[in-house]
């Protein structure tokens, strides 16, 4: 019985035949452990498996016994004797397999759990590990955004970042808020997509950006006029928003996701470029019209 450790399952079974000497079919093997790729290049995990052959080698001394004996010509009652000690001693064989085949499935069931007491010290620390990478990655791009905007003609003294779940929260606040969110959230949303194409391209992350109270206010503004949307769809089944612009068209998908997770709600793009929100029943979705 081997413990064998490589990047890829596939490589652990090559791994084990050639340790073993015999072929990948021939293997009897228990999965302890599959491959991870990590988050961000972190965390990684190799396989692990543990493996044993099927394939029997014979004994070469009872072999050559049995040569031996073939040369000898027996009388019936040691025919008879014969066959009553080969019958014993192929029973004590079956037995001997069968004792040895339990306690090599107890010892892989006894590895595997203790090996899963293991990843489940490995599984808290990899979570401690995550959290302090975010921790980093949040500090950096903390001072990023800082440098970018000390370049601003913008009094902006508050920068906060944190990363959680694969999403950068970025809060921005200062004396020169509201202009840096500008008329009807034009500058929100130019600001917004500009992080979101670095962040993205970069760390793969996605964001969520506050300015002052500018994303509260907005989602709580959304909320009440989507109400009669959500009526509406739970009278007639289906449902559309009005044109909305900028960051509002993504609030209300969110927000109508989430009271409709059964539902087909996706963001559509009328003839002159405007957005909506639909809501449909998922065999309807190729619909545009509510």
């Amino acid at each position: 019985m081997r413990k064998v450790e490589a990047p890829t399952l596939e490589e652990a079974y090559q791994k084990a035949s050639q340790m073993l000497e015999c072929s990948i079919s021939e293997l009897q093997s228990e999965v302890v452990q599959h491959p991870s790729k990590g988050i961000l290049g972190f965390l990684k995990k190799n396989a692990i498996i543990v493996a044993t052959c099927k394939k029997s080698v014979p004994n070469k001394s009872e072999s050559v016994v049995q040569k031996e004996e073939s040369l000898y010509v027996q009388s019936p009652e040691e025919s008879v004797a014969s066959e009553i000690i080969a019958t014993v001693k192929e029973e004590q064989v079956i037995q001997s397999e069968v004792l040895e085949t339990i306690l090599e499935k107890d010892a892989i069931v006894d590895r595997f759990f203790e090996v899963d007491h293991d990843n489940e010290a490995a599984d808290v620390e990899a979570l401690e590990e995550e959290t302090i990478v975010y921790d980093e990655l949040a500090l950096m791009i903390e001072d990023q955004l800082k440098e970018l905007l000390s370049h601003s003609c913008f009094d902006i003294d508050v920068v906060e970042v944190d990363v959680r779940d694969n999403t950068a929260l970025i809060f921005i606040d200062g004396d020169d808020a509201a202009l840096l969110i500008g008329k009807e959230g034009y500058r929100y949303n130019a600001l917004s997509y500009m992080l979101f194409n670095w962040l993205h391209a970069k760390y793969e992350l996605f964001i969520k950006l506050e300015i002052a109270e500018f994303l509260t206010t907005q989602q709580e503004m959304i909320r009440n006029y989507i109400k009669p949307v959500i009526e509406n769809v739970e009278k007639q089944g289906k449902g559309k928003t009005r044109f909305l612009d900028g960051i509002l068209v993504q609030i209300a998908l969110e927000q109508l996701r989430e009271r409709f997770p059964d539902k087909y709600v996706a963001v559509k793009t009328g003839r002159e470029g405007k957005k909506f929100v639909v809501i449909n029943e998922f065999n309807n979705n190729n619909k545009t019209n509510a």
